[in-house]
């Protein structure tokens, strides 16, 4: 019997108790998606019929990016992202309506049954995006499981021609992330989750800690890129590197701070800036062998 096979047969039994409201299955929507799963799924093959009429029909569309792409390189036009002198700023997300944030991906730690808690990205009163939600510390008795309690969300993901998915590439100049937020007093991580090519490093972050003040006032968070501290799956490594902001995917807020109960975290905008006096690359040693 494969591995495959055992772990279907298996899965009834790992958590029996603790069950997704929603599950939701990945699909690839042409021949120009990348499987990085190297042959695990399955899907591609099966409907490789519809696949391949999916792909003829978006294949004109594809080549007008392209195009479009190829005259922004001979007019260097990308060049000007990094001719950005002191005291530049430059909004990511500025958030305001239904519209600003549809996209943006919402998890907790019940979608992959590994506890309760439960969160909600909206709109505010105010038209900014409100996260809140619940966060359960209660561990599910499944055997394997040791703690609990986690909601995230993640910025979209960026695609340009025939599916390829491209960095942020308007903060590789920035020495800086600048964040308008009103929280409830909680602690969050933001997080830079990395463009990476191997599995062992898909889970590549860089993380930071924003402390808020509860109340209703807001607070800016100015925080240094080279602040940010790498981690993998979650935990900070004895080695680390310095941030790469030319390979950076996606940027995340995280809750997970060991509190049961309610939390909400209203932001107005996520914003980079240029310091010139800011000088520091990494604010960490690096422990790291070298021969």
């Amino acid at each position: 019997m494969s591995a495959l096979k055992v772990a279907k047969s298996c899965r009834p039994f790992l958590r029996p108790k603790y069950q997704p409201l929603v599950i939701q299955t990945a699909t690839s929507v042409n021949l120009f998606d990348v499987d990085k799963k190297g042959g695990y799924r399955n899907d591609l093959t099966d409907n490789s019929r519809k696949h391949i009429i999916d792909t003829a029909k978006s294949w004109r569309g594809e080549l007008k990016k392209f195009r479009n792409e190829l005259k922004d390189i001979l007019h260097l036009r990308h060049l000007d992202r990094w001719n950005q002198g002191h005291g530049t700023y430059d909004y990511l997300w500025k958030f305001g309506g239904q519209q600003s944030i549809e996209n943006w991906t919402l998890t907790a730690d019940r979608d992959n049954l590994e506890g309760k808690s439960s969160a909600n990205l909206t709109v505010s009163k105010d038209n900014n995006a409100l996260f809140h939600g619940y966060l359960c510390q209660e561990v599910p008795q499944d055997g394997v499981s040791k703690s609990a309690g986690y909601c995230n969300i993640r910025s979209p993901s960026n695609y340009i021609s025939f599916r390829r998915k491209q960095v942020i590439e308007d903060i590789g100049c920035y020495t800086h992330l600048v964040m308008r937020v009103r929280g409830d007093g909680r602690p969050y991580f933001i997080n830079l989750m990395m463009k990476r090519t191997f599995d062992i490093t898909w889970a590549d972050q860089y993380n930071y800690n924003l402390y808020t003040r509860g109340g209703p006032y807001w607070q800016t968070a100015k925080i240094p890129f080279s602040k940010f501290f790498f981690s993998n799956k979650g935990r900070t490594q004895d080695s680390q590197e310095m941030l790469d902001l030319h390979n950076v995917e996606n940027i995340g807020i995280t809750i997970a701070d060991s509190v049961e109960g309610p939390f909400k975290l209203e932001i107005d905008y996520i914003a980079v800036l240029n310091d010139a006096n800011h000088l520091e690359e990494t604010a960490y040693e690096d422990y790291g062998f070298t021969f």
